[in-house]
């Protein structure tokens, strides 16, 4: 689109489904790596990804030519069927229902790729519905606690 101009700095998270443990050391990495080609598939920047076993961190330069619910469905389709193609887990790996998006100025970008660098640091101290909470305060979204994340049934 000429004469389109924008700055798009937009901070992903998302969980396993139920929060459970299954992003594993020994592939973490091609699976950051993967997702990453998603995003660059879809002509997006990566800026900084990381995970924990439960959940994941993805800051992007985002192009307005997509819009974020259709470029995190197909980041969590496309990656949970990765997984499972790749037999890395015994059982079926699923991406909990929703996502948070959090927009960043670019004054604030190297703080968010810090975060997103020291994210085995910060769980030292804060586990993963906490620090989404406190994301969710911070950025002032109103939530209902019920809805955030599925327990297992």
């Amino acid at each position: 689109m000429p004469n389109t101009y924008t700055q798009l700095h937009i901070q992903f998270v998302f969980a396993v489904k139920f929060r459970a443990s299954l992003i594993k050391a020994e592939w973490k990495e091609r699976l950051l790596k993967y997702i990453t080609g998603i995003f660059q598939t879809n002509n997006h920047k990566m800026i900084q990804i990381n995970c924990m076993p439960d959940h994941i961190h993805i800051l992007i330069g985002m192009r307005p030519h997509q819009s974020i619910s259709s470029l995190i469905q197909n980041v969590k389709t496309e990656s949970s069927k990765w997984i499972n193609e790749q037999g890395f887990c015994k059982v079926k790996f699923a991406r909990q229902e929703g996502y948070g998006a959090f927009s960043y100025s670019k004054s604030h970008i190297q703080q968010v790729i810090q975060y997103i660098q020291n994210q085995e640091q910060h769980h030292k101290k804060q586990n993963f519905l906490e620090e989404y909470t406190s994301l969710l305060e911070t950025f002032k979204i109103e939530y209902e606690e019920k809805y955030i994340f599925k327990e297992p049934e």
